[in-house]
């Protein structure tokens, strides 16, 4: 490959660094790849111009349209997949190392995008929990919503995932509203950058929404400010070397932090040789050693197991790794680089010093192409993990795994969480009871969680997958912070703010009907005969009132079989220190309800999914009569042909008190 001068994108312009020019090596055989530098940069003008051009710009749009943006830039790497795995290889991966990294990054940026349209509000607001009544009529409430930052988020990315690591921050940075700056390990900035490429290419992103550094940072962090954001992937000294700038201290910059993690693995004390999950434990314990040479921070770096069985385990994993072709596309990858493999020896070297002793592996052999980092993987054991105790300290990052013994499950939660706090734990076993006590014991130490079993592991994602929709992250020496998540994530770049005053003025402000806020009742035609896009916020039917008789409660009882007391006996009723006498069933006033705004003819509303944070309030009685309003609350886009409002539907009797509130949802045509 001939050498290649990377570029930074800094104020929308593609920049080359000047003075000297770092050397990055290919992994496989050594020969140069790219230089990189960020030489000549303004750091301050990159941080202004992501604030006062990219953050308005994104902020002018809603969550449902940067939603569209980010689908739209993942599938944009998914059409120019090839051009990232050719740049793959070079950095030690397989192709199967790299899908994970590539498509498992457009797959990331596709699930925010869906994730986004599906549960977030098509505004500018995100509310978060109900209103809070702060006055006896209700004229003063209080509503927390969360806004995006308004300055710019640092990305600091490790080597290991140069694709997935830049689009899995990317996507909640961007759904939030919030610009970003890119810096990427420098071993593998090249495949960031290809694929950085690629977003900017795409068209779709606002002026200053991204921005690229592709050597040091240099007086960045001089410039940060209480708006800004650090999301940080790397090594615990770095972090905490970042987190310590006197900048960041002073102005309180938010920081992301994903870091070292000994993630453990534990074989149940069920699980002997000859279980299925005795050789799940093993396959899995192999794969993670094995898939990105064991460069990835979810790893499984202690494996535990019943005492009785460690040799058996030993003999198993060992038996397997023997057979793993190093250097072959179908068996491990090498390490990102010879110096990362020096590395790994040292590490190495240091948990043998420390009592565990090597049983598969050389980590001297001399395996794969010349000049390449290629390293045997290898397999350690501590007999005694409470002494060896450098087996829960010192992280090997790459093909190595330590295995060791417990005595019960209490001895089993104790070596787990001595960790001091880990990304991703898994459990093989098939005893709820066992699984029960382990993960109450453990959960707090660690961010994800797996119980693998015969039942689900052909479907499993496995102990090494972080995924979209859930928790990446851990506490204690794993960072303390949660990246993706869902909309969780999105909140790292969001201002959670309390607004007090009326429903109708927070309602103004969120661009959301809130209870109580003003509603436009529409006479033009009825709701159901309108496409989601003809609805407006706060649009309300008012129905007519029908009267619910005796008849119609012993009616509903005897035909649903619901012969509560309540609704059929009438001294007990009133024997209550709820009711005053006999009532409607509850399901018998939502059953009334949709009778009385159900719109039947077919239309653009296609089906009910679904009816959410139903209350009773006030009790219906017998010749009491019953009128519902119903209000579009919010609007989201499903697919492209189909889409979900949010109804309030509030029930009033003859009094005007509210009976029952619920959200309805239904399925319609955009």
């Amino acid at each position: 490959m001939k050498t290649n001068t990377l570029l930074n994108y800094a104020q929308d312009r593609w920049v080359e660094g000047q003075g000297l020019l770092a050397p990055i090596a290919s992994a496989i055989d050594g020969t140069l790849v790219a230089e990189t530098g960020s030489g000549g940069l303004d750091f301050a003008a990159m941080l202004e111009h992501a604030r006062t051009v990219g953050g308005p710009a994104l902020r002018r749009l809603t969550f449902h349209e940067r939603a569209r943006i980010i689908k739209g830039l993942g599938l944009a790497v998914l059409e120019r997949k090839e051009e990232l795995y050719a740049l793959n290889s070079l950095t030690g991966a397989t192709r199967k190392d790299g899908w994970i990294d590539i498509e498992g990054g457009a797959g990331t940026l596709l699930s925010f995008s869906s994730k986004g349209r599906r549960e977030l509000p098509d505004a500018h607001v995100l509310l978060d929990g109900a209103i809070e009544p702060l006055s006896k009529s209700g004229s003063f409430i209080g509503q927390h919503i969360y806004t995006p930052l308004q300055g710019a988020a640092v990305h600091i990315n490790a080597f290991n995932f140069p694709v997935w690591g830049m689009l899995e921050k990317l996507a909640p940075t961007l759904l939030a509203g919030m610009p970003a700056i890119v810096k990427p390990a420098s071993s593998t900035a090249y495949l960031c950058e290809a694929a950085f490429r690629v977003l900017i290419e795409s068209g779709l992103l606002p002026e200053g929404a991204v921005q690229l550094i592709v050597g040091g940072v240099g007086d960045l962090f001089d410039h940060l400010g209480g708006q800004d954001v650090v999301s940080f992937t790397g090594s615990a000294s770095t972090a905490l070397k970042l987190r310590s700038h006197p900048v960041v201290q002073r102005e309180s910059v938010k920081f992301v932090a994903e870091q070292d993690s000994l993630n453990a693995s534990l074989l149940g004390p069920d699980a002997g040789p000859g279980t299925p999950e005795f050789d799940l434990f093993v396959a899995e314990v192999v794969n993670e050693m094995t898939v990105k040479a064991g460069q990835k921070c979810t790893a499984i770096r202690r494996a535990m197991a019943p005492a009785e069985h460690l040799d058996a385990l030993q003999a198993a994993i060992a038996g397997k790794l023997a057979a793993v072709a190093i250097g072959d596309p179908k068996g491990m990858g090498a390490l990102v680089s010879t110096a990362q493999r020096d590395d790994v020896r040292g590490q190495i070297g240091k948990l043998v010093d420390a009592g565990a002793r090597i049983v598969s592996g050389d980590p001297t052999a001399s395996v794969g192409h010349e000049g390449g980092a290629f390293m045997q993987p290898i397999l350690l054991r501590a007999d005694d993990p409470w002494t060896a105790t450098a087996v829960h300290d010192v992280e090997a990052f790459g093909p190595v795994s330590t295995i060791m013994p417990y005595r019960d499950i209490a001895d089993a939660i104790a070596l787990a969480n001595r960790g001091m706090g880990s990304l991703a734990l898994s459990l093989f076993t098939y005893s709820p009871e066992s699984a029960r006590q382990f993960i109450q014991g453990a959960a707090a130490f660690h961010g994800r969680m797996l119980v693998i079993n015969r039942d689900n592991a052909a479907e499993s994602t496995g102990h090494g997958s972080p995924l979209p929709v859930l928790v990446h992250g851990g506490p204690g020496r794993a960072g303390g912070s949660e990246e993706m998540g869902g909309v969780r994530g999105v909140k790292h770049y969001m201002q959670r703010t309390a607004i007090q005053s009326t429903s109708a003025m927070i309602a103004a402000i969120s661009e959301q009907y809130i209870p109580g806020g003003p509603k436009h009742v529409i006479d033009d035609a009825h709701p159901f005969r309108k496409r989601m896009s003809e609805l407006h916020i706060g649009d309300t039917l008012r129905t007519k009132s029908r009267t619910v008789s005796l008849e119609d409660i012993e009616h509903f009882a005897h035909f649903t079989g619901d012969t509560f007391y309540a609704h059929m006996d009438e001294e007990s009723a009133k024997a209550s220190p709820i009711f005053e006498g006999r009532v409607a069933h509850g399901y018998l006033i939502l059953s009334f309800a949709a009778g009385l705004f159900v719109d039947p003819d077919p239309g653009p509303v296609l089906a009910n999914t679904g009816l959410e944070n139903l209350r009773f309030l006030t009790p219906l009685y017998p010749g009491d009569s019953m009128r519902v309003e119903l209000t579009v609350r919010s609007k989201a886009l499903k697919t492209e042909d189909t889409g979900v409002v949010r109804w309030a539907v509030e029930i009033f009797n003859q009094k005007d008190e509210l009976v029952a509130t619920y959200d309805l949802l239904t399925e319609n045509l955009p």
